[in-house]
């Protein structure tokens, strides 16, 4: 028998626009572990264009800048995330789980009939 279970997407918006959700979660979490936004599309198995469509459209509803891009020498270039990029990351974490861990608290209260608590 098939097992019913719930499942939820959280996602920010600026101005009515979308910001950050899952996928941008993990492409600016591949950023900050590749330190470059190739090293980021390598990783998630995507072009680097359409990882740096999705940074350019995240910066131009950013409320503050989201990465550093450091042009290159001998030892290349560079990109991290700001501060308030890794805090904005940080406290979306904490979100996503607190909303998953409410639908499976509900979820299960409205189909096994367990306390919300």
């Amino acid at each position: 028998m098939s097992e019913l279970t719930v499942r939820s997407k959280v996602w920010l918006e600026v101005d009515g626009e979308p910001f950050l959700g899952d996928g941008r979660y993990r492409l600016l979490r591949a950023v900050e572990r590749g330190g470059s936004i190739s090293a980021a599309a390598r990783e998630l198995g995507i072009s680097y264009r359409k990882a740096w469509a999705q940074l350019a459209a995240m910066e131009a509803h950013a409320p503050f800048p989201l990465l550093e891009r450091r042009t290159g020498g001998k030892a290349g270039g560079a990109t991290v995330l700001t501060d308030e990029t890794l805090r904005l990351l940080a406290a979306f974490g904490t979100l996503r789980e607190a909303v998953n861990h409410d639908a499976d608290r509900h979820f299960a209260h409205c189909f096994t009939g367990e306390s919300t608590r």
